[in-house]
């Protein structure tokens, strides 16, 4: 309950109730909440101070709001940061049960932007693996990976859907990744990418191209990662 002696506003105070009661999945995801008329029965609060607390958790993301029915829990935005580390290993780390799906493995003929981002000749044989990751049963990210040819023999579909592309050429190859490049930037859906990831074509999403080099600064693997805007956050940070 609120405390009114308290320094803290009763407005942070019901905000605060309110995040917990999301975080903690008192609600669940998608499910509907009290009503402004019962939150402000409940707290003791103008209704103008409950939808002003609510307005704020929708605009973070937290709630939603369905004209003529209420409003509800937002799915939770997962946090990730490109980094050395995998988008899989730091949600695994976070307490997310992952599933990773295999969607395509083939051998190709790697095309000019494939061929370039690893040193390759237009044409030269690439093998390409597309996977999708889940959380909770929920699509997250689409994966597409190139790596030269030669590197397949030793990968099969039930190793990649268990363990990282790079962990599994470490182990394999004796290939250890020394630098990444990358770049992030925002795209629509292609028909593709909205039927594998559940969404609307023409949906937010978010694009990471990975570029990852040994240790003699040789490239290996060129991944693109499309996210769902709305499910995923990316945090970069930066250290002088």
């Amino acid at each position: 309950m609120l405390e009114k002696n308290s320094p803290k506003p009763l407005y942070q105070q019901l905000k605060d109730i309110l995040v917990d009661a999301i975080d903690s999945e008192k609600w669940k995801a998608n499910e509907k909440i009290p009503s402004e008329n019962e939150l402000s029965s409940i707290y003791g609060l103008s209704r103008m101070t409950v939808r002003s607390v609510l307005t704020d958790l929708v605009k973070e993301g937290l709630l939603y709001r369905v004209q003529g029915k209420g409003t509800f829990v937002a799915e939770k935005i997962v946090t990730v940061s490109p980094s050395y580390i995998g988008i899989r290993e730091q949600l695994e780390k976070m307490g997310y049960e992952v599933e990773t799906r295999i969607v395509e493995c083939q051998e190709e003929r790697s095309s000019e932007t494939v061929a370039k981002k690893l040193n390759l000749l237009p044409g030269e044989s690439v093998f390409k693996i597309k996977r999708v990751r889940y959380i909770k049963g929920d699509p997250i990210s689409l994966h597409i990976s190139y790596i030269n040819a030669r590197y397949k023999e030793k990968l099969t579909v039930e190793m990649l859907e268990k363990e990282q592309l790079c962990v599994l050429l470490s182990e394999n190859y004796g290939i250890h990744k020394k630098k990444v490049s990358e770049t992030l930037e925002s795209v629509v859906a292609s028909n593709e990418e909205a039927e594998l990831l559940a969404v609307e074509k023409g949906h937010p999403l978010l694009l990471l191209r990975d570029v990852l080099y040994d240790e003699i600064s040789r490239p290996y693997e060129y991944t693109k990662v499309v996210f769902r805007g709305d499910r995923i956050k990316i945090r970069l940070q930066y250290e002088e």
